[in-house]
């Protein structure tokens, strides 16, 4: 069977790539669920004041997000 790398044999610009390449992931998604949050926010005051059209709007941009 054929054993494949550990992150202990590899270069370190292929770890430094691995974790660049991680650490992008978590930076986007954690901007992801900050803009979500934001957005849900922003949708539970266009209902506290009854602002259909604002509602509609938000809740658009919000689908395109998630």
């Amino acid at each position: 069977m054929e054993q494949k790398k550990t992150n202990a044999n590899s270069s370190p610009s292929e770890s430094n790539s691995e974790f660049s390449h991680f650490a992008e992931l978590v930076i986007r998604e954690s901007l992801q669920n900050f803009q979500r949050m934001i957005l849900l926010q922003k949708i539970d005051l266009t209902l506290e004041e009854r602002n259909k059209e604002e509602f509609l709007r938000l809740t658009e941009e919000l689908k395109k997000i998630s």
